[in-house]
């Protein structure tokens, strides 16, 4: 199945590039910590409203259709962002710009989670699994790591920052547009790929949301899916402004380069490893098992940010394994959030009611991330960070009120 990594690939890549990488680039355009927090955490917003618009990919057109259709706009959209960047109005119109990446990208999921499903047969979905794990993080690596370390370097090597970036975004649209070539030809044509009834589907939307909102428990389940990442929301926006701005500023003083290598890769294959790890003992002993020390091992590990703000350590040897440390940490944590998702969209509506659950993840992703830049402009990164400690509380505090299935997860016994 060699449309498999390539989709899957395609899959992570705008998505990082919008949620991280434009952080980044913000950043070392002299764009506010504060600008960049509030702008960039909106543009979590159609992945919040993604389940609301998902039938209109079943309705009109085959998901095979959906997935080259997008994966041009996405193409496009950074050949745009390309352009605009040595603009003087530059900020306001890339984001519009990534704006369109993010609704691409967020319809681009759908279609091709839809027609992953379609083209393979249940017990081959299963197989394949792990590719299209393995293939998702290599896009993020790719993101940011390749990409960022890339504008850094010809930053370096031009001494023209914004042109850097342009030519970094070109080089990004013109992968997509390759992508959508060679799906055009590797990816098959599944029989049953084709446009749903509108009335039943209709129907069946309504009824899909009305049964997620009925379930019980339903309360502490939303509070648990806005609230567990509250505190990453708001160090996630942060974390490469500390990284790049100077040490008289608070920061670390790292080059984009050197962002790129010790977060965009280091930290990436640290987050990968901890995810393989979490899911290996869920899947031995049982989330309801592993659901506190993975509640810890995800948000304890923030106190390193607080350390490395106070101290501001200059070897960069230290710094990568410090927030290797910490990524798989919340690698190893982030299983037992996603196999919660998993948890509660398990029965008839499951595909619907997951993406139900990520809309709402997004949405407690959105709201903290927002005001991140302005309390950090308020308190420094030193004690916005200790402020990121105290923000875990209401982590702990759903993580208590949920209730969770001792057999879930946990690998049934041999007869």
């Amino acid at each position: 199945m060699n449309w498999i990594p390539t989709l899957y690939f395609a899959q992570a890549l705008p998505f990082v590039i919008v949620m991280t990488v434009s952080v980044v680039m913000y950043k070392t355009l002299h764009v506010s910590n504060t600008d960049i927090a509030l702008y960039t955490s909106w543009l979590y917003l159609p992945w919040v409203v993604k389940p609301f618009w998902a039938p209109l990919v079943d309705m009109f057109g085959s998901k095979r259709v959906w997935v080259l259709a997008m994966q041009l706009a996405i193409g496009a959209s950074f050949a745009m962002v390309a352009l605009t960047l040595p603009a003087s109005r530059f900020f306001q119109m890339s984001l519009a710009f990534l704006w369109l990446t993010a609704f691409a990208s967020a319809t681009h999921d759908i279609a091709a989670d839809g027609f992953y499903m379609l083209a393979l047969e249940q017990h081959r979905q299963a197989a394949f699994v792990g590719v299209r794990s393995a293939f998702f993080r290599l896009g993020m690596i790719g993101g940011q790591g390749g990409l960022v370390y890339l504008a850094g370097t010809l930053g370096d090597f031009t001494g023209d920052v914004s042109l850097a970036w342009s030519i970094t975004f070109g080089v990004a649209g013109a992968l997509f547009v390759i992508l959508a070539l060679w799906h055009r030809f590797a990816l098959p044509v599944p029989p049953e790929d084709g446009p749903v009834a509108h009335d039943s589907h209709a129907r069946a939307f309504v009824a899909t949301f009305a049964s997620f909102f009925a379930r019980k428990g339903i309360v502490a389940i939303l509070a648990f899916l806005m609230l567990f990442r509250f505190a990453e929301a708001q160090a996630l926006k942060l974390i490469t402004p500390f990284l790049l701005d100077p040490r008289p500023e608070g920061g670390l003083g790292l080059t984009t380069s050197q962002v790129g290598v010790v977060y965009g890769t280091v930290g990436v294959i640290a987050l990968t490893m901890g995810g393989i790890l979490g899911g290996l003992a869920i899947a031995r002993d049982g989330l309801r098992r592993w659901l506190w020390p993975m509640v810890i091992a995800m948000h304890v590990p923030n106190l390193i940010f607080v350390a490395l703000a106070f101290l501001q350590p200059s070897d960069l040897y230290v710094i990568s394994a410090a927030l290797a440390f910490e990524q798989f940490g919340y690698g190893f944590g982030f299983s037992a959030f996603l196999l919660f998702m998993v948890m509660v969209a398990d029965g008839p509506s499951k595909t619907a009611h997951y993406a139900i659950c990520t809309g709402f993840m997004a949405l407690g992703m959105m709201l903290p991330g927002m005001a991140s830049g302005w309390i950090q402009g308020e308190l420094g990164y030193g004690y916005f960070f200790v402020w990121v400690c105290l923000a875990t509380i209401p982590s702990f505090i759903v993580a208590a009120l949920v209730k969770i299935d001792p057999r879930f997860g946990r690998k049934a016994p041999p007869p």
